[in-house]
């Protein structure tokens, strides 16, 4: 029996709202802070997903977007090193259509099954773009989703599935472009969304001889409210039955969207329960999970509850244009031009930048980050292990904020972080209300974009306080 082991999620601190001067959104939706990205969104999420686990026991990762920050170069590698999982995981993207996260867990239940993986990690996240004003971007939100697939400890067991494929142009991004565009809304949604979900599920029914009574939540796309009511009407769903729609508090969240309320289904989930998962784009997949009693088990994440409960509106809709880059900030501040950053020096720094690897001291046990060969506490020389700092808790020893610094979002705070079981950082903290920084505060680190420059995007650690 194959299927998620364990779930976790992920959704920004930030929101646009009510409350947002010049935004014309009737609703919430979660957004991206300005060092965020559909990477740094996705280790968060398989993270959460990885609590209380060995890492060397998972096999692979595999990544679902459509706004992977490189083109050309494999976003689920530098995912699966930030989350310091082993070098011999197999790691695969999967982009390119809305359906991209549930093709990944096709994909990554299928391996399991086969026996050629025994734990794969699938991650969803997504930041798209729309046309500002519009009601596409009203609707967009930005979020990440991660389910650990296996055949030992499963909390749902994947029992049945069906898959439709369909051509048509009703919501596309062109190579090169980075608002999404589409075609007629009676178009897309008639000949589209409607009838393609609608069959995909009927024939999920038909093969597996069930109807819409037998399950206990039905967790499906939708692109709006409207529609996400229509569809349950259409395939005989009761509204106790429906996992309600994350448009309203997170907004649609492109191929994480699914995922995550799948994530947000299996936290209310009780053994026996049996849910459809059904997700839409150029064409269609839905699956049949059936929950077990080692749901209980894995109760102990953040997910959906933990991150939707934590949330700052933002002030004004132009810092969120200016984090997007429709307003030129640049234009107004006078700042350095970035330094692109050098490939071999990320390369060489990579154990220590990006999977954060400090070393413990083998004579005196003192962590220490960065890497030293000489420890600062006894002075032994190259007598180290290696220790993983990205998950550590800490505080913070002191800190200073730099109101002349360039960045997106001043002041800069710099902070120095005690981690709990010793050791010690000078980190950049993000996440932050600086009239609420103080010596002792409780933080966590986060895996963070720095810069981009001439094409490269530069990743770290960030310290931010302690969400939830």
């Amino acid at each position: 029996m194959a299927g998620i082991t364990s779930y976790g999620a992920y959704v920004p601190l930030y929101r646009l709202g009510g409350q947002t001067a010049g935004w014309s959104g009737l609703v919430e939706k979660a957004m991206a802070s300005f060092d965020e990205d559909s990477i740094t969104m996705a280790v968060a999420a398989a993270i959460d997903c990885m609590n209380g686990m060995d890492r060397s026991t998972i096999d692979g990762l595999y990544f679902a977007t459509t706004t992977s920050p490189y083109v050309e170069k494999q976003a689920a590698t530098t995912i699966a090193t930030a989350a310091d999982l082993r070098r011999d995981s197999i790691t695969m993207d999967f982009t390119d259509s809305l359906r991209a996260g549930t093709n990944a867990l096709r994909a990554a239940f299928d391996a399991v099954k086969a026996g050629s993986a025994k734990q794969v990690m699938v991650t969803a996240a997504e930041m798209r773009l729309a046309q500002p004003r519009s009601a596409y971007e009203a609707g967009f939100g930005d979020g990440a989703a991660a389910l650990l697939i296996g055949d030992e400890k499963v909390a749902a067991s994947i029992v049945g599935w069906y898959s439709v494929t369909n051509e048509i142009l009703d919501v596309w991004r062109s190579s090169g472009e980075t608002i999404v565009d589409s075609w007629e809304e009676r178009f897309v949604l008639d000949e589209g969304y409607r009838s393609v979900l609608s069959e995909t599920i009927s024939g999920l029914f038909a093969k597996c001889n069930v109807s819409a009574k037998d399950f206990a939540k039905a967790v499906y796309y939708a692109p709006d409210a409207r529609r996400h009511t229509e569809m349950a009407r259409k395939i005989g769903l009761e509204p106790g039955q429906v996992q309600p729609l994350l448009i309203g508090a997170v907004g649609n969240t492109g191929a994480a969207f699914a995922l995550m309320m799948l994530v947000a289904a299996l936290e209310e989930a009780k053994p026996g329960d049996r849910i459809l998962l059904a997700n839409y784009g150029d064409g269609a997949d839905a699956f049949i999970l059936e929950v077990t009693e080692e749901i209980n088990k894995i109760r102990d994440r953040r997910g959906m509850k933990g991150y939707m409960a934590s949330k700052k509106i933002l002030g004004d809709y132009q810092t969120y244009a200016a984090w997007r880059g429709f307003i030129d900030v640049a234009a107004a501040v006078r700042r350095p031009e970035m330094v692109q950053p050098s490939p071999t020096a990320v390369w060489r720094e990579r154990d220590a930048n990006i999977r954060f690897h400090g070393v413990k001291c083998k004579s005196c046990g003192y962590p220490q980050y960065p890497p030293q060969r000489v420890c600062t506490k006894c002075h032994a020389k190259d007598n180290f292990e290696d220790v993983r700092f990205s998950d550590k808790k800490g505080t913070v020893f002191t800190y200073a904020m730099d109101y002349l610094a360039p960045t997106p979002d001043p002041p800069l705070v710099i902070a120095i972080v005690n981690f709990e079981g010793g050791g010690r950082i000078v980190s950049m903290m993000t996440d932050r209300d600086i009239n609420e920084v103080k010596i002792g505060m409780p933080v966590e680190l986060t895996f963070r974009k720095l810069f981009t420059a001439k094409g490269v995007h530069n990743y770290y650690w960030k310290s931010m306080p302690l969400r939830g």
